[in-house]
């Protein structure tokens, strides 16, 4: 039925999470308060939405200066409802002598279904798991419907049952608040923008994976690692498999009973002391020069670098040859000629999507898709450098043409949050667009597979790491395990972004080209999550932490960690396991010298080869 303007109340709502409950509130806008204002809303953190009352210009400041990861939250207008009459009989709804006056409020936890209607503009209908109880249909006659009902999803899932009504259900408030703890670092999230296919039947099927999936790429494979199914409890033989490559030497029993393996009995020894030292200098770095500008002494060049990094002076350079930009073996003409052709061919990708019309960009909806996503990111990403802050800084636009050129690079990729975090440093230390553009492009061929659909990236180096660190430590991994935390879900970001919020951005760099040197194995960021887990361990086993509790700790490591400190314990521990005997579970007198494990491919200073 229509609705008469005088049968309508102005207000505001917010969505509010405390004490463990997420609840709905409405409050009236006083008569003299003029609604069309309401144009952005401020947000006190992350898991609270509120819909403030602003002016036009500072509405537009706060958009323009918002840095947070979730702008979506911030777009918001006023609402209406239709005034109903208030029952006092039992099932009326708490705060009821608050209603009189148009205010009410509601767990989310109680809603039942959501109908979605228009008349000329949208409203929604909310029916409560009591019938009893109703609710005053919501009226947004200037827009803010979806935004309202994105929030929500936030804490409930809104299931289609018919084309206009959304059935609400509440998944496991601690596993949701657990998981917001792990994604959230300053709001920072993963995800992409992709269509689902058949998206209502895996609603059917499976509707809290669905829809986290579709938010982000990340919980594509954490829920399918706390799926409650037999797989838990068996390795699938594709499992042992990889994990047979992935340590050569150890046999992996599978038992009848589900839930027992054995593996083997391990003798690590002692951990070795290693030292670090200082940064290769500009002076050293031309010793391994000859004279046409070929890099000689790659081995001991790169062992250098590993156990110093660079001054940064050199990164421009250095770089470029660390990440596979420019052949080791290349002369300095060779590169210029090089740098020539790379130039044209970066400009030719660039004037591809500069020259897209606007027409055309309307039709083409995976591009508008990642260019809304990387404005989005380029606005807030390490804005407190030098390089990247204040208003109209040069290097937000070096930042956001480079990732929309990669886009044109890659296209089947495209752009994925996160991505901007692994230019971020690259651009900062090239200060040139080309160069900084063929040196990300060779870092994300090593990162591709953390941002792929399926991200088997993510899911093998999580094995790995799990593999390793129950090798490394078996009582700290049992008890990580009897807290649902086997899986090593936390250390997902550090394997994501290589560390990139975890340390600061010198640290970051530092790092980086440590990395890059192959050395002394290839997966040595595994080794790093270990370095880090082993000096956080004692804290987390004495105070006994649980799954939410391990969670909130490592994330609250990030600024706090050592890098020397973190570089000297992991290049130990790659020493410890190199140097180790494994002795079999089923016979106490072989023993096996391990030469290779986890993937590691121990590379020597004085035998390793040119890339």
């Amino acid at each position: 039925d229509a609705v008469g303007q005088d049968s309508l109340v102005s207000g505001s709502l917010r969505v509010v999470d405390k004490d463990a409950e997420v609840i709905v509130e409405y409050k009236p806008v006083e008569e003299t308060v003029d609604t069309s204002n309401m144009l952005c809303a401020g947000k006190d953190s992350s898991s609270v939405m509120e819909w403030d009352q602003v002016s036009g210009e500072k509405s537009l400041h706060l958009l323009e200066s918002q840095q947070s990861y979730e702008t979506e939250w911030d777009m918001v207008n006023a609402v209406s409802f239709k005034k109903k009459s208030c029952s006092n009989g039992e099932g009326s709804l708490n705060h009821c002598h608050e209603r009189s006056r148009g205010a009410f409020s509601f767990a989310v936890s109680d809603l039942r279904s959501i109908t979605v209607k228009e008349e000329g503009w949208t409203f929604l209908v909310l029916k409560l798991k009591d019938s009893c109880s109703s609710l005053p249909a919501l009226h947004f006659h200037h827009g803010g419907s979806r935004e309202f009902l994105d929030s929500l999803r936030r804490f409930a899932l809104l299931t289609p049952e018919d084309d206009t009504c959304l059935m609400v259900s509440t998944p496991n408030r601690a596993l949701s608040q657990s998981f917001e703890n792990l994604l959230d670092d300053n709001n920072f999230g993963l995800v992409q923008v992709r269509k689902t296919v058949g998206l209502q039947q895996k609603f059917r099927k499976d509707p809290y994976v669905t829809t986290l999936g579709g938010f982000s790429k990340v919980t594509n494979y954490i829920f399918d690692a706390f799926r409650g199914t037999e797989e838990q409890h068996q390795r699938p033989p594709e499992e042992v498999e990889l994990l047979g490559e992935v340590i050569p030497g150890l046999e992996i029993n599978q038992q009848e009973e589900p839930g027992f393996e054995v593996i083997t009995r391990i003798d690590l020894g002692t951990r070795p002391e290693v030292n670090r030292t200082g940064p290769l200098s500009s002076e050293d770095w031309i010793r391994h020069q000859d004279t046409e500008g070929r890099m000689i002494n790659i081995p001991l060049l790169k062992q250098v670098i590993f156990k110093g990094g660079l001054c940064h002076a050199l990164r421009k350079e250095a770089w470029k040859f660390l990440l596979g930009y420019v052949p080791w073996d290349s002369t300095l003409e060779e590169r210029k000629v090089l740098q020539r052709s790379r130039t044209d061919e970066y400009f030719r990708m660039k004037l591809q999507w500069k020259s897209v019309s606007e027409e055309q960009e309307r039709r083409n909806s995976r591009l508008r898709d990642y260019r809304s996503l990387i404005e989005k990111d380029v606005n807030r990403t390490d804005r407190s450098n030098r390089f990247y802050e204040g208003m109209d800084n040069p290097g937000l636009v070096l930042l956001h043409d480079i990732l929309m050129t990669y886009c044109m690079f890659d296209f089947d990729l495209g752009y994925v949050q996160g991505m901007s975090d692994l230019l971020s440093p690259i651009l900062y230390v090239m200060e040139n667009e080309v160069d900084a553009f063929w040196c990300f492009v060779c870092f994300m061929d090593q990162m591709h597979q953390n941002f792929e659909e399926q991200m088997q990236g993510m899911k093998t180096q999580l094995i790995q790491l799990s593999t390793l660190l129950r090798l490394l430590d078996l009582s700290f991994w049992n008890y990580l395990e009897s807290q649902d935390s086997g899986f090593l879900y936390f250390c997902f970001r550090w394997l994501l972004i290589r560390f990139k919020r975890e340390l600061s951005f010198q640290d970051v760099l530092r790092l980086w080209e440590v990395m890059w040197t192959g050395l002394p194995c290839d997966n040595f960021h595994l080794l790093v999550c270990c370095a880090i887990l082993d000096s956080e361990k004692q804290k987390i086993m004495e105070e006994n932490y649980g799954f939410n509790e391990i969670l909130k700790h490592i994330n609250e490591l990030s600024m706090k960690l050592d890098i020397e400190d973190i570089l000297q314990k992991a290049e130990g521990i790659c020493e410890q396991i190199t140097s180790c005997k494994v002795r079999s579970a089923t016979s106490d007198n072989e023993y096996v010298q391990q030469r290779q494990i986890t993937s590691l491919k121990v590379h020597s200073a004085t035998s390793a080869n040119e890339p």
